[in-house]
């Protein structure tokens, strides 16, 4: 099933979200959701518009990234109760990203449009900016999408979001477009102008090659072709992640590469199917099928299992920046997901472990897994996590490795993540 982005972003804004923003703003929910209605899709097309009118693809591929660890329900509750003004600090940032002088033309419209009050406009504007575009960061990170991959992704989704836009918001009159049809027309272009020059130098290298008479040429010539070929491949986002400048330890797919020995080499990755997992309270979390999220969730609701101390859940996306415990950006998206699940299941608390492969100085993996258990704990009280849920952290180094140091990588990976217990239900 394909991704749909404005449905997804539809989602972080749910009952309880629609709850607080009624109460807090002293707006009635049926106008809360009209604007929001006419919002989110507003957002989205700022950021089409953005990309298609600067051609700065790559700096708004990191802007949304930035972005992603915001999108979820409880940030927007926070926000909008007033708990996060460093929340609403940031979507006007980006507003003025987007729209320049235009943001508080949008808010009048909006208002007028929802039939509330413009300043409860602009606080919905300000809240729903970051996590709308969060959700476009997530996708990205999570699908690894370069530059031209990220506007072949907008260019997929700008119909749906285009016809998303009220009629009664003057969204085109306020871009001093024509009408909103205008917008995405550069897109497709875009996506394919990444290539176009290892394109054009393929070509020219056929042509040598039909011209060549000499027969010693051609070999080398075809080399260099298939050469390009692959440079081409690896622009267009098969390869590894070339839009980050940070190298970092990954945590993916039930791996952790520790930085305390050497590193391990790139391996292609095996493209996962993105998901929603429901919570009880409302949330909707965008996660892989049969990633930590996924089996956390369907273990706590099936009250047939028991916690205890030898259940264990392994993190798919978590990652750190080369030879610390500095959790990056990006991996905060689930970090933030486990503090939702947490807060929707509060009789739940576990214990977080570090784990290593059996390589290296045995003292400096046990202290880097311990490090790095420790920054998990601390990101999620961070999030605003019940600390009476979280019952600790503890590196175990290579003490539960079962691979010998020097067995082939693909049995070492196995050995080294962070995990987290579910110690009671």
């Amino acid at each position: 099933m394909s991704f749909d982005l404005l449905e997804s972003a539809k989602n972080l804004f749910n009952g309880n979200v629609i709850s607080q923003a009624s109460a807090q703003l002293g707006e009635s929910e049926g106008g809360i959701q009209q604007a929001l209605s006419a919002i989110i899709p507003t957002v989205l097309t700022g950021l089409l518009h953005k990309t298609e009118s600067t051609g700065d693809v790559g700096g708004l591929l990191n802007l949304v990234k930035g972005a992603a660890s915001d999108a979820s329900p409880a940030a927007l509750g926070s926000a909008l109760q007033g708990g996060a003004g460093t929340l609403l600090s940031k979507g006007t940032d980006l507003l003025r990203s987007l729209f320049g002088d235009k943001v508080g033309a949008i808010a009048t419209t909006l208002a007028g449009y929802a039939g509330i009050k413009e300043s409860s406009a602009t606080t919905l504007l300000q809240s729903a900016a970051p996590a709308t575009l969060g959700t476009v960061g997530q996708y990205a990170i999570q699908n690894n999408l370069n530059a031209g991959g990220f506007a072949a992704f907008l260019n997929s989704q700008k119909d749906k979001i285009l016809n998303a836009v009220p009629g009664g918001v003057n969204l085109a009159g306020i871009l001093g477009l024509g009408s909103l049809s205008a917008i995405g027309s550069k897109l497709s272009g875009l996506a394919g102008s990444f290539g176009n020059a290892v394109g054009g130098a393929a070509t020219s290298t056929v042509n040598t090659v039909k011209q060549a008479g000499n027969g010693k040429w051609i070999w080398s010539l075809l080399l260099i072709l298939v050469a390009i070929i692959l440079l081409w491949y690896l622009m267009k986002g098969c390869g590894g992640n070339k839009n980050n400048d940070v190298v970092t330890d990954s945590i993916t797919t039930s791996q952790l590469a520790d930085s305390a020995v050497a590193p391990v080499p790139a391996t292609t990755e095996v493209t996962r199917e993105s998901i929603q997992v429901s919570l009880p309270d409302g949330t909707v979390l965008n996660a892989y099928k049969g990633g930590i999220e996924d089996q956390l969730v369907n273990f706590l609701k099936d009250d047939s299992k028991a916690a205890g101390k030898d259940v264990w859940f392994d993190f798919d996306n978590l990652n750190f920046k080369t030879g610390s415990a500095e959790i990056t950006e990006e991996s905060k998206v689930q970090l933030s997901n486990l503090a939702a699940i947490l807060k929707a299941f509060p009789k739940t608390k576990i214990k977080v472990g570090g784990y290593t492969d059996k390589t290296g100085d045995a003292a400096i993996n046990k202290k880097l897994s311990q490090d790095r258990a420790d920054a998990v704990v601390n990101g999620l009280k961070a999030l605003n996590a019940d600390a009476a849920q979280l019952l600790g952290a503890e590196g175990y180094g290579a003490e539960f490795a079962k691979a010998a140091a020097d067995a082939p990588d693909e049995e070492r990976k196995k050995d080294r993540h962070i995990s987290v217990s579910v110690r009671e239900k």
